[in-house]
């Protein structure tokens, strides 16, 4: 019987932060280890099909980049990066494209879907969902030498998202799973990192949440200890410090700019911990790092 109380008293606890977000859109990025160990798999999709059924309207935008590296190095072509981007020539899209919307994007979909919910699977060409344009990054040279240009090939930045797309499936009970593929004025797929797309996608929808499954605790300070909650100029002071650096700078910057755009918060939290997404959504404490204004 104290086993039974306990579990209420957690449902109890909950239902304040229900309230809040019934009716409401929540963008989760799902990658990492969350996407690959089998019963963080199965959280993942249990965790997203309960936000459904008590009324909160989840869309997932997923990444890929290690199920792509196995399917290139099995045909033999050595992946490329600049900057934490991966070059992506005509070749290398195709492979692209064949395993985020035809493997990892299914499987994602048909996981929901045995655990008990309705999804289904999109990339930027369903319905105009993703516009996309060619992304160049700059390489500064000599000081009195002009930036040079670095052309990455079949890389994009998200240009527009078709919201009602999206509605559409939330209102007949869908849950959307997106794959980071978008495509240009000319019919051009382009390789976008899913981190974008899903802060795109959560401006566009003017979601309540962006939360971002890593696989890191969150970011952590100089002392090495979780710091939980930033403001969007405290992340800039924290990047410019070096306290936030390497892969953790465009997850940030990502953050800071969706909340400037009007996302109430963004959460950088550990998608290897069971159930990490409920933790964050329903308890007082939460985990990971919010990014607020």
């Amino acid at each position: 019987m104290k086993e039974g109380i306990e579990k209420a008293k957690i449902l109890i606890e909950s239902l304040p932060f229900i309230r809040e977000f019934y009716n409401k859109t929540v963008v989760v990025k799902y990658g990492g280890h969350a996407m690959v160990d089998e019963d963080l798999k199965r959280n993942f999709a249990l965790d997203i099909i309960l936000m459904k059924y008590i009324g909160i309207n989840p869309v997932i935008v997923h990444g890929g980049g290690p199920q792509i590296n196995r399917v290139l190095e099995k045909m033999k072509i050595e992946p490329s990066y600049i900057d934490g981007m991966r070059v992506t020539d005509g070749e290398t899209m195709d492979v692209v494209e064949m395993v985020l919307v035809g493997k990892v994007n299914k499987e994602i979909v048909s996981l929901i879907n045995h655990c008990g919910g309705k999804a289904v699977g999109l990339s930027g060409r369903d319905g105009d969902l993703i516009g996309a344009r060619k992304m160049t990054i700059q390489k500064n040279q000599a000081e009195d030498a002009p930036p040079e240009l670095i052309d990455l090939g079949r890389v994009g930045k998200v240009t527009h998202v078709n919201p009602e797309v999206l509605n559409t499936l939330d209102a007949k009970g869908f849950i959307p799973v997106i794959a980071p593929v978008g495509v240009g004025d000319d019919g051009q797929a382009y390789n976008i990192n899913a981190d974008l797309v899903a802060g795109a996608v959560a401006d566009h929808l003017r979601a309540a949440k962006l939360i971002l499954l890593t696989d890191v605790e969150g970011v952590l300070g100089k002392d090495g200890k979780l710091i939980s909650s930033m403001t969007i100029d405290q992340a800039e002071s924290y990047i410019n410090s070096g306290v936030v650096a390497g892969g953790m700078i465009p997850k940030i910057q990502c953050c800071r700019e969706v909340v400037a755009a009007g996302v109430s918060k963004a959460h950088i939290i550990d998608g290897r911990l069971e159930h990490a997404i409920l933790l964050e959504m329903f308890t007082q404490q939460g985990i990971g790092t919010e990014i607020v204004t």
